[in-house]
Order: C-alpha cells, then structure tokens, then sequence
C-alpha cells in the first residue's frame, strides 16, 4: 500500500545510518570519555558473579547483601538532581574528573571492607561518583561526537552494552581469586579514565542559564516526560530483579556466573545498537517498546517458573528485550520534551533509579515471604504495567515527540523519536 504520510520519505537519509558510519570517527576526547563510560558501567554488574561469595565471607543473608545495589542507585538517583546543578557551575569536564574522582576512592575503600555494612556505605559513596559522571557523560559525548545525536546515543548505548557485558566477566575473573579483587581492579580502571579525560577532553562552553536542583522535578510536570519516566519505573524494577537477584536463583561459581551475565550483556549490547534502530524505523518506536516490555514480563516468568536450564537461557534471553528497552527509553527521554536534554534526563533517571534501588531489596524480601518463584512474577507485572503506560498515552507521547521533532532535529541533526 502507498505511503499516506505527508511527510517526506527520509529513509534515505535515515539518521541512523548517519549515526553507524560515524559512529568510529570520533574525536580522541569522546573515545576518552566513552572508554571511561564502559568501566563506569561495568561497575553496576560487577558484583553479580560475586554476591555470593561477598556473602559467604562477610557471613551476610542474600538481604544484605542487595543492599550493594540498594545504596548504590538510592545514591545515584537523588544525585541526578545535583548533577545538573554542579556541571552548570564548573563545566562538564570538571563534573566528570570528579565523579571519577570518587569511585576510585570508594570503589577502592570497598576492597578493604570488614563488613557487609561497610560495603554497603562504600557503594553508596560509589553510586553518587558514577551518578555524576555517568549523567553528564551522555552530555559531553552528544556535544563532543561526530555525526550528531545519531552517533552519541549509538555510542553511549554501545558503552552500555559493553559495560553491562564486560562487567560480570571481570567480576567473575578477579573475584574467583578473591571477592575483593573485583573493587580494586574497578579503582585501577577509573583511574586510567581519569588520566584519559584529563589529558584528551578539554572544557566545552558551560549554559548560558544555571540549573537548580528543582529543574528536573520541574521538568517531570510535562505529561510526555512523566510518563516516560513512570513507564521506565516499572520496567527497571524488573530489569534489576533480573540483575540483582537471578544469581542468587541460579546458585552457579563465579565463572559460570560471569559467563551467563557476559553473554545476557551480550545480547543486550547487540540489541541496543544493531536491532533497536531498525526496529524502530519500521514498527515504530512505541509499538517496539511496548511490545518488548510485554515479551520481557513472559521471559521473566519463565525464568521464575522454569528448569534451571531455562532460567539460566531466559536469563540470557532477557538481555535482548532489556538491549531493546534501553534505546527506546533513552531517545525517549531526550525526545518527548522541550526540557534542555541534561535536565530531561535527570528528571527522567531520578524517577526510574528508584526502582533499580527498589527491586534488590524486595526480591528476596519476597522470596523470604513466598518462594524463590514470585520475585519474577513480581517483575514480569511490574514490566507489563510500564507497557500499559506507554499503550494508555501513546497518543500523549506520540503528539509531543512529534510536535517538538523539527527543534531537537535542528538542534541535534537527528530526529531523537521515530513516530
């Protein structure tokens, strides 16, 4: 059937495209900055392999031991209202060198722990140093790539996928000698993206306006943002239930651990960068999204239900559907409203970090009440109640992310949501 939309045909200028072939022309400062993304994401799954052996020599329950994450995004997602307000006043640069700055500290101070309860602070202090880079990393990257937005949000979502996939591996690498290896090696790493940025990425023009603490809660009142921000709530909870509490149900060493989780970041990694776009281009990025939160809630009750052969491949299977959600998410975020992109996504990660803290704790806390089972019964209604909000106001989402596409494509050189 004919095109019907008035709109000019631009596949052949898909931004996309643009955005793969430039994706490797960057400047040594963005490679900096994103090298540096990968280590800061890798230290979100690098625990994983590990959480039981962290719990067997700090004589901890599965309980405390969530509580690394826990600390870690409660941390992370009351600092995205500050992260704004700090890189507006010093610069991006300057924001960065001190995020990294302070997981090197505590990631390092977390090695030395004696105590679950030490642990736990010094993942804290970590989650506030990764929120300020990590935040503003997606900024100086978009500002700094080559190629656009297109290439950015590629190569932020590639750094992702690499960090999620990388960091399990070296957990399982490092903490098969010892549980504490991994949080040094951690130290070690940011410490050479500290050396890099210094010395390749040099200061861009601060905003001409200031951001306050309050601008990201303002800019949450817009109806598109909020409701992307609510739908990212429910579909975190059950990505973290996958991340944080699957290797307690899978029960496997170290290696076997950190081998499931590298090829889970895998695929989530693929997915993100390869499938995401295309899939978008031709389904739409709504019907994508809502359709990968609906097949990610029946993954999860296999996993929760299945042998310990289909949790452990449903688990792998999940990285797909979460590699998919991400990109969509994070276009989103930027897309649907005309807040300035660093205080859209602050609002946007302030909401949805929540969940991530929310999700380790009450996973076993369930498990404790019911059986190892409901937690991911938990999480698949979690996923599909954020795919019931993108279906209730799609119109909503659709009407603003069209409406504001010329300025962000003009502002950007990409259109940052497919219709």
């Amino acid at each position: 059937m004919p095109r019907t939309d008035p709109r000019p045909d631009t596949r052949e200028q898909d931004p996309f495209d643009e955005g793969a072939r430039s994706l490797l022309k960057q400047p040594r400062a963005v490679w900096a900055t994103a090298g540096a993304a990968v280590v800061a994401f890798m230290g979100i799954g690098l625990v994983d392999p590990i959480l039981p052996s962290i719990a067997k020599g700090l004589n901890a329950t599965p309980s405390q031991v969530s509580l690394l994450f826990t600390s870690y995004f409660l941390i992370t997602a009351f600092a995205m209202l500050i992260t704004g307000f700090v890189s507006s006043r010093i610069g991006g640069r300057k924001t960065l060198l001190a995020g990294l700055a302070l997981v090197v500290v505590f990631a390092a101070l977390a090695g030395t722990s004696h105590s679950v309860g030490e642990l736990v602070g010094f993942r804290a202090g970590w989650g506030l140093g990764n929120a300020l880079f990590v935040s503003t990393s997606l900024a100086v990257i978009v500002g700094a790539a080559a190629g656009g937005s297109a290439a950015a949000i590629l190569l932020y979502e590639s750094a992702l996928g690499l960090g999620m996939a990388c960091g399990p591996l070296v957990g399982a690498i490092l903490g098969n000698l010892k549980w504490r290896y991994p949080f040094f090696g951690t130290a070690v790493l940011m410490a050479i993206g500290f050396v890099a940025i210094t010395c390749f990425l040099k200061e861009q023009p601060k905003p001409a306006r200031k951001t306050s603490v309050l601008d990201p809660i303002r800019a949450l009142g817009h109806g598109g943002l909020a409701s992307a921000a609510a739908s990212a709530f429910f579909y975190n909870y059950a990505f973290f239930t996958v991340l944080a509490f699957t290797p307690f149900v899978l029960d496997m060493s170290p290696y076997r651990s950190g081998g499931v989780f590298f090829a889970w970041g895998l695929l989530l990694a693929v997915f993100s960068v390869l499938v995401a776009p295309r899939a978008q281009e031709r389904f739409g990025s709504l019907k994508v999204l809502g359709t990968s939160l609906v097949l990610l809630a029946l993954d999860l009750v296999v996993l929760g239900y299945g042998s310990h052969t289909t949790a452990v491949v449903a688990t792998i299977v999940s990285g797909a559907f979460i590699g998919l959600n991400n990109t969509v998410f994070t276009e989103l975020a930027l897309g649907v409203s005309d807040a300035p992109r660093p205080v859209a996504s602050a609002g946007y990660n302030f909401v949805r970090w929540f969940a991530a803290a929310a999700a380790p704790y009450l996973a076993p806390k369930i498990a404790g009440w019911t059986n190892l089972h409901v937690p991911f019964l938990v999480a698949g209604l979690a996923a599909l109640v954020g795919s019931g909000i993108v279906v209730v106001r799609r119109r909503q989402l659709r009407h603003d992310a069209e409406e504001l596409e010329p300025a962000h494509a003009t502002r950007d050189s990409v259109a940052v949501f497919a219709d």
